[in-house]
């Protein structure tokens, strides 16, 4: 095992609990404002207590991404362990934490080699990033076939989501082409695609079990045959894991399927009981 590069993600990233480099792993907080209070992503809140609030308060947080020092701050801690870092994040389109991420390195050039990678997309396609980014450091390649595979990596990862109600999404004004949806018949569940670096509502579905039935099918088209990895993510909805793990495996035959929950600063846009499916061809 080689520790001369190290990786950091940023705390939208979902993965699953049997993840073999949880203890590798350098995880920078996302914020998340109530009020006067702010709380950083996985250390000062839960994903139950950041509901609990949202339901008590009735309005969705601010979120805001970690600040160039707070980056610097990191790099600087980790410079004395690694020789270079590679620091994959949240998608630029969606956030300001690959910019964060950019201007803290700027800060440290003259500390250590960062190399800051904006994923192009979120949840768990950041995940298998870092997972590949494991890999391959394992492995001894050079940093210029890891950050290749990571371009080539931001370019095929899918993600499609579906929220359980229009609640979140609405108050939240994050996702676009969403007021055609929430004008339209009722009970109309939306899908909600990443493109181009964007969360789209472009898809739609007569009820929850066929907008999960759904994505499964666009994904099978989307990635078509070869070798592919698949997570399922979720929002406190444990009770959809087990059928979209089935119909996945039935469809997709995936080398590795995760399971994992979405962050909250993720969920404060789509709301609990939003559940999805990110998935690539890996060859």
């Amino acid at each position: 095992m080689s520790s001369k590069f190290g990786v950091v993600v940023d705390s939208t990233c979902d993965l699953p609990a049997d993840w073999p480099y949880h203890p590798r792993v350098h995880i920078i907080p996302e914020h998340i404002r109530f009020e006067d209070k702010d709380y950083r992503e996985g250390i000062d809140i839960t994903p139950a207590e950041f509901f609990q609030k949202v339901l008590k308060q009735g309005s969705i947080p601010k979120t805001s991404q970690p600040s160039p020092g707070e980056f610097a701050e990191l790099y600087r801690q980790l410079a004395g362990r690694y020789d270079a870092i590679f620091s994959i994040h949240l998608g630029a389109k969606l956030s300001g934490t690959y910019q964060s991420a950019v201007l803290g390195a700027q800060m440290v050039a003259d500390e250590i080699t960062v190399y800051p990678v904006d994923s192009n997309n979120g949840s768990a396609g950041v995940g298998f990033m870092a997972d590949e980014a494991f890999e391959m450091i394992d492995a001894g390649a050079a940093p210029e076939a890891i950050l290749q595979r990571m371009q080539i990596l931001r370019e095929r990862i899918q993600i499609f989501l579906t929220p359980r109600d229009l609640t979140f999404p609405r108050l939240s004004g994050r996702i676009s082409a969403l007021g055609a949806f929430i004008a339209s018949v009722l009970h109309i569940t939306p899908i909600i695609i990443l493109t181009d670096g964007e969360l789209i509502a472009s898809e739609r579905a007569r009820s929850r079990k066929k907008a999960i039935a759904k994505m499964v099918q666009m994904m099978s088209d989307r990635l078509g045959g070869g070798l592919v990895n698949i997570a399922i993510i979720h929002s406190q909805a444990p009770e959809d894991v087990a059928p979209f793990r089935d119909a996945v495996m039935a469809a997709l035959h995936p080398q590795k399927l995760w399971t994992a929950e979405l962050s909250s600063s993720v969920s404060a846009h789509l709301g609990p009981g939003t559940i999805g499916i990110v998935g690539y061809r890996t060859d």
